[in-house]
């Protein structure tokens, strides 16, 4: 088990600010923080400007990482920030905003950063490295493929569909439920035992896509079927939602995180909580009960 220090627990009531609270790991950092009694501060696109929020160190702001007049005001009366960055953190644009936003932090008084990263991806590693070299106590989260993917995200409407064609193959992957990252956040931005690590989260197992629809496919009680297509077949889908841009950028992702390198169990749950990680199964089983599957 982890074992605490009584005197690392961070007993400040300061404000952590949460980089798109609204997003999928970001919700549950809230909720979980909130539940400690720390107050919280949403900041997405999608949050309306509210400067009654920011000083009252609670509720939301609006925050754009195309623009930095946004970020002193998130800012504000904050100690500890969750970072997550849209679309991605391998996106090309990431490190520049990433170095700049932890500058503005530090000198607006924030002294702890926990921030949200991918597993197997070197293109992360700049902004990795510019939290690590911001002056604040730090926490990086690596992280494999969410299974909230299926359910809250991209593919809900595939599963929902019973077919989920995918560019991964036959490729395996360790999927992480995000309500294990939230656990694994909270625990950084409260205790100091966490600070200085980098945690790999993964789930407890492999799983290829094809295994991942059949236990999808059991919990809910219908068929759930996993079609490998190709990365050209994928970015036709793509761009009927996205610009080409986003479409390249989404596509190259996906094709480069599944192509076997992460292949591998991490026991960063494990080494961070004392515990073990949760299934695939039960997500999949507590999900199929929402009925957003049907």
């Amino acid at each position: 088990m982890n074992t605490i220090d009584s005197h690392s627990v961070q007993t400040t009531s300061k404000t952590t600010l949460i980089v798109g609270g609204t997003g999928k790991t970001g919700r549950r950092v809230a909720q979980g923080l909130e539940a400690k009694g720390i107050p919280v501060r949403i900041a997405s696109r999608s949050s309306a400007s509210s400067a009654s929020s920011a000083s009252s160190g609670s509720g939301a702001v609006k925050f754009d990482w195309e623009d930095e007049s946004t970020w002193a005001p998130a800012l504000r009366g904050v100690d500890a920030v969750y970072l997550t960055y849209f679309p991605d953190l391998c996106d090309p644009r990431a490190p520049e905003h990433i170095r700049a936003f932890s500058k503005k932090a530090v000198e607006c008084g924030v002294t702890r950063i926990v921030l949200l990263s991918g597993r197997g991806e070197p293109q992360c590693w700049p902004s990795e490295k510019a939290v690590r070299e911001s002056g604040a106590k730090f926490t990086i989260l690596r992280c494999s493929w969410f299974n909230q993917n299926f359910n809250e995200g991209q593919l809900l409407d595939a599963v929902r569909s019973g077919e989920i064609a995918f560019p991964a193959g036959d490729c395996a992957e360790p999927f992480i439920d995000v309500d294990d990252i939230a656990d694994v956040a909270v625990a950084a931005l409260t205790d100091d035992a966490h600070s200085g690590k980098l945690y790999e989260l993964t789930g407890p197992r492999l799983l290829t896509f094809a295994e991942a629809a059949e236990e999808m496919s059991r919990a809910a009680g219908r068929p759930i079927r996993y079609v490998p297509v190709s990365g050209e077949e994928y970015a036709k889908v793509l761009a009927e939602f996205f610009p080409p841009d986003q479409v390249k950028f989404l596509t190259d992702l996906f094709l480069f995180v599944l192509d076997g390198h992460n292949a591998h169990v991490s026991d960063g749950v494990e080494r961070a909580l004392g515990r073990k990680p949760r299934d695939f199964a039960d997500f999949a089983r507590k999900a199929a009960a929402t009925g957003v599957w049907s």
